[in-house]
């Protein structure tokens, strides 16, 4: 089943289609030099096949109810805007991870604080978590920005928490929960 659409002042989150794959390889390009460093999947020659490859592996995901990916959109353009999806759900206890990324053009409007009070509602409401984590590797500001705006409780600096790039890396935990 293909989960409903979200909704946020002025934010759409769906679920990518195959037509969306064009647009989320450039938003990618775009957005190297901004997300990179946090996401070593975002690469200068990111293409339209692999943006199909992930779509295709959200769906998987989401079919196996571990992950619920979606494309962030401005409902009256319909341009796309970042992902954003709730993932690595766990049945007991009921909690998962949440991540985000904003396209570089659309970052600093407050895209990614109503896209993680989307996504946590609904994590709450309709999926009945009981705890989300949001972990952020130690220098990524804009992500360490984006949970401290949404109230999410900083736990502390969990150590090694991350890899990037085969790179261990420390990470903030927040959390939220209902």
């Amino acid at each position: 089943m293909t989960p409903s659409p979200l909704r946020s002042e002025g934010l759409l989150l769906r679920p990518f289609e195959e037509a969306d794959a064009g647009a989320f390889a450039e938003a990618v390009r775009e957005s190297v030099a901004s997300i990179r460093p946090w996401m070593a999947w975002a690469t200068p020659d990111y293409s339209v096949e692999q943006a199909l490859e992930w779509f295709a592996v959200c769906r998987a995901w989401h079919r196996a109810e571990t992950a619920l990916e979606l494309g962030l959109f401005c409902p009256d353009s319909g341009r796309l805007l970042g992902g954003a999806g709730l993932n690595e759900i766990r049945d007991d206890p009921r909690f998962c991870n949440l991540g985000y990324w904003v396209r570089q053009s659309a970052q600093g409007q407050g895209i990614a604080t109503r896209c993680v009070h989307a996504l946590a509602g609904h994590g709450f409401t309709r999926l009945a978590l009981q705890r989300i984590e949001i972990v952020v590797a130690v220098g990524n500001r804009a992500s360490e920005r984006v949970a401290r705006k949404c109230g999410a409780l900083h736990e502390g600096i969990a150590r090694n928490r991350l890899a990037i790039d085969g790179r261990a890396l420390d990470a903030h935990m927040f959390s939220l929960v209902p």
